[in-house]
């Protein structure tokens, strides 16, 4: 039996997560000239987070679609000219073809999906996005000794690896809150377009969902970068 296409959506997004994750760690390397040593908490960190968010987005996105069709039906072409001409059998030979009518995109609809979906759905994404980085940071701080990317391995297996006890979550809403603007911004810089494409040409809330995907792992690589400041 085929998994739903939500839990595919999710575990799609959860691999190229924990892939965007992996890339900075590398390209910090890089840049800074020094071995590579994966650290897998925080490999774990976004997997854990993409998880849990994708769900609820696979759904808002549903919703968009079913509030703002992107596409209705519309006669097609030769059909008008059919029409038009009062020709009832070259109609019915259009009807036996299903050439009478044709999917067309709705440009008001497309536009309006597009405007709730970065302005409520991304500042809700971004509020999420740091409430759940902060949060789990305290809540997976390391002692010194196990602080070392070589240790994270054995660090995730430690009983009490992820204790919330310790969160301040007053000072996890103040974070949250001073990286919000910054975050909010950057995203316009990609997903408006990302979105675009989305409703205005991937037809599926499945194929919507992998192609924001895989632009996510150019932004997962910038919040991985963010989260390890």
């Amino acid at each position: 039996m085929a998994p739903s296409p939500i839990v595919t959506a999710t575990l799609q997004s959860a691999v190229l997560s924990g892939t965007s994750n992996l890339l900075a760690q590398a390209l910090t390397a890089y840049q800074t000239d020094s071995p590579l040593a994966i650290d897998w908490v925080p490999v774990f960190q976004f997997i854990l987070y993409t998880i849990i968010s994708t769900p609820p987005n696979f759904m808002w996105q549903g919703f968009l679609e079913e509030t703002f069709p992107a596409y209705h039906v519309s006669p097609t072409k030769d059909a008008v000219a059919s029409a038009a001409a009062n020709d009832d059998k070259e109609l019915d030979r259009e009807a036996r073809e299903d050439k009478l009518v044709e999917p067309k995109l709705n440009i008001r609809n497309t536009l309006v999906k597009l405007v709730f979906d970065q302005t409520v759905g991304a500042a809700l994404n971004t509020l999420a996005f740091s409430m759940f980085m902060h949060s789990i940071q305290t809540a997976m701080a390391r002692p010194e000794h196990l602080a070392a990317a070589h240790h994270s391995g054995s660090y995730l297996l430690s009983r009490g690896a992820v204790d919330y006890s310790k969160v301040d979550w007053r000072a996890v809403v103040r974070s949250s809150q001073l990286e919000f603007v910054p975050i909010f911004l950057a995203g316009l810089k990609l997903w408006p377009l990302v979105s675009l494409v989305n409703f205005a040409f991937v037809k599926s809330i499945e194929g919507r969902n992998l192609v924001g995907s895989l632009a996510g792992i150019a932004w997962g690589i910038y919040m991985s970068l963010v989260a390890a400041r």
